[in-house]
């Protein structure tokens, strides 16, 4: 009811008093409102249940008091209930809110409405006073202006996340910081442009920013992760969310989208994978490595057995057709034994010599060799530069791995061209996966063939992979070169692209200037000049032994043969005359270092050459070795050596 109706209704009454009991009877029944009259100097002059309800007052305690003692003391002191009434008088009403107080002192903020009562003449009566209290509106509202206050702070203060609101067709209409910070675009750049231009040209033209919309229109939400664009042309990797925002009809007011800048996340998760992929790799690469090891250790006795009585019994046999045959046998054998040491080579399990290279050296010297090897279609190029220190690694053992990346590289281009054999120092300063740090050489071959897949260049190194036809390649060339370079304490490295050649790095290290060169080989009339010996030969397969047995003999020598390492301590210090042992390695129970270690505590004097198809001794065992399969004539080279060396 407003203060018109009253003064409407006062009117009524003078004109109609027979209506008065009716209206007053509505004034009385409203509780919700304080309904009062003033006289025109601000007197109570009537006071409805309303009023008593949420001012205090009963009508015999306000009637005939003035109105200001409603209004708080500062407001008194400033003169507004009088302002209020000159208002209402000039402009015909007066409406405004403010704090009021009750009779108790405690206050309220009210909704206040007061209009001027006049007669038909015009005369001013005095006044109709409509108030409304609204503290608890108003504490709704101020809380949740405090609420939206909190979190417009709230989302101001995010720099993380990038929070803003795009309008139904997607325009942007809110900016907080951080979309500043990962966006770069400020609120006047951004506010009232379309969010399209965050993606890139790419997904604006599949039309992704409107298929965004839509789904998250559709299914009430819209999340993916992909490249972003910010303001200076840059990319980001973004996971990306988006909400429709509805009125309480249901209706769309907009979209709220989350933007957070994953770029970093998603480094280290390529990171990781790569790492992950590099371990599997690793151990993929370990495991086969193992195997074929074994296999190959194995494989080199029987090939031991094989090649040595060939060898005998060509000395023996005097049929031409049946010495060929010999031949043609003892030459599939040493093929045979030659594929053994490229598996052990992957291994990291053949004997290599580590000595001096010059790599220049090594390079002119066997360039004839590899001409010759490649045929007139391929023509070598090398750049080294006029200074190249020396490398550590095994110089025989190198030379073939020249020999097989060029012959790769020569396969790789049916049409010819050149091959580029060159060198450069490199420097590496932090621990690496296969690399500790200091000084290297690194090797290169390249061609400009037909290049390798990404699938192919990422099994290129593993033993039996081969791209080429049915018997012309073993798969073992890749392999061999990475076991020679890691054995060597380096490492081997491809680079290709399909279409665009292939380089391959061998990584070396510089060699200490302390670091003795290889001793020059055995010659003949060395070999012819030692004595016949007793020798002691130790081996548990006894089809090496009864071979080793042979060749010894059949140089000359006496043989006294033990299948274990205690059948030959057993000969020592029985006090049988020997001088010479000759074990091999690998034995169960008691190796053949073990052995040699307990020899040289009770006889220092006596010499021991270790037989072995594998490239390393334990740490401190330092003893002559011999490579397995070996010949007699490898063998007799290994005896002259020791006895060249007391």
């Amino acid at each position: 009811m407003t203060a018109q109706n009253i003064a409407q209704s006062t009117e009524r009454f003078e004109a109609a008093p027979a209506e008065e009991d009716r209206y007053r009877l509505l004034l009385e029944a409203v509780t919700d409102y304080a309904i009062y009259m003033l006289d025109p100097s601000g007197i109570v002059t009537s006071w409805n249940p309303g009023a008593q309800r949420f001012k205090g007052y009963t009508p015999a305690e306000i009637i005939g008091q003035h109105f200001s003692r409603f209004y708080t003391p500062e407001d008194r002191a400033a003169g507004v209930p009088k302002r209020a009434l000159e208002t209402a008088e000039r402009e015909g009403k007066f409406e405004t809110e403010g704090w009021r107080v009750r009779k108790d002192g405690t206050r309220f903020w009210a909704q206040v409405v007061i209009d001027p009562i006049r007669t038909s003449s015009g005369a001013l009566l005095g006044f109709a006073k409509v108030t409304r209290d609204l503290t608890e509106r108003r504490a709704a509202e101020q809380a949740l202006r405090r609420s939206e206050e909190e979190f417009r702070h709230l989302v101001e203060g995010v720099t993380d996340y990038a929070l803003y609101m795009l309008d139904p067709k997607g325009h942007v209409s809110t900016w907080n910081t951080g979309a500043q910070r990962i966006k770069g675009y400020l609120p006047s750049e951004i506010i009232g442009q379309h969010f399209s231009r965050f993606y890139t040209e790419e997904e604006r033209n599949q039309g992704v920013p409107q298929y965004a919309l839509e789904t998250a229109l559709r299914e009430g939400r819209y999340e993916k992760e992909g490249w972003r664009v910010r303001k200076d042309g840059t990319r980001f990797w973004a996971n990306v969310v988006i909400d429709p925002i509805r009125d309480e009809r249901g209706g769309l007011i907009g979209f709220a989208k989350i933007t957070r800048d994953i770029t970093e996340r998603k480094e280290t998760e390529r990171a990781l994978e790569e790492a992950r992929e590099a371990l599997f790799q690793s151990q993929k690469m370990d495991a086969i490595g193992q195997l074929t090891g074994g296999i190959a250790h194995d494989f080199n006795n029987l090939l031991m057995a094989v090649m040595s009585s060939l060898e005998i019994a060509r000395k023996r046999i005097g049929d031409p057709k049946t010495l060929s045959l010999v031949d043609n046998a003892l030459q599939g054998a040493q093929r045979g034994a030659a594929l053994t040491q490229r598996m052990l080579a992957f291994a990291r399990r053949q004997d290599l010599v580590l000595t001096q290279v010059d790599v220049r050296a090594l390079i002119t010297g066997m360039t004839d060799l590899l001409q010759r090897a490649l045929g007139p279609s391929v023509s070598i190029e090398t750049c080294f530069p006029p200074i190249l220190d020396a490398v550590m690694a095994d110089p025989n053992q190198l030379e073939l791995a020249v020999l097989n990346l060029a012959v790769n590289a020569r396969d790789a281009m049916p049409g010819g061209g050149p091959i580029v054999i060159a060198a450069r120092k490199e420097m590496v300063t932090e621990w690496t996966a296969d690399l500790e740090p200091g000084p290297y050489v690194c090797l290169s071959l390249t061609d400009h063939g037909t290049g390798m897949s990404e699938e192919t260049l990422a099994r290129a190194m593993e033993p039996f992979f081969t791209t080429k036809g049915v018997g012309k390649g073993t798969g073992l060339g890749l392999s061999m070169v990475h076991g020679m370079t890691a054995q060597s304490g380096g490492r081997f490295i491809l680079h290709s692209r399909e279409g665009e050649g292939t380089t391959a790095e061998i990584w070396l290290r510089v060699a200490q200037q302390d670091v003795a060169k290889a001793a020059p080989p055995v010659t003949a009339a060395e070999c012819d000049a030692v004595r016949p010996l007793t020798v002691l030969a130790v081996d548990d397969d006894g089809l090496v032994l009864m071979n080793t047995t042979a060749m010894l003999e059949d140089l000359g020598h006496t043989v006294i043969e033990a299948s274990s390492g205690k059948e030959a301590l057993a000969v020592i210090r029985n006090g049988t005359a020997v001088d010479l042992v000759i074990t091999d390695q690998a034995m169960p129970r008691m190796t053949g270092a073990e052995l040699a270690e307990i020899v040289a505590t009770e006889r220092p004097d006596l010499p021991i050459l270790v037989a072995t198809g594998y490239a390393q001794l334990p740490d401190g065992i330092k003893l002559p070795r011999l490579s397995k399969p070996f010949g007699q004539d490898d063998l007799a080279r290994a005896i002259a050596a020791i006895f060249a060396a007391h």
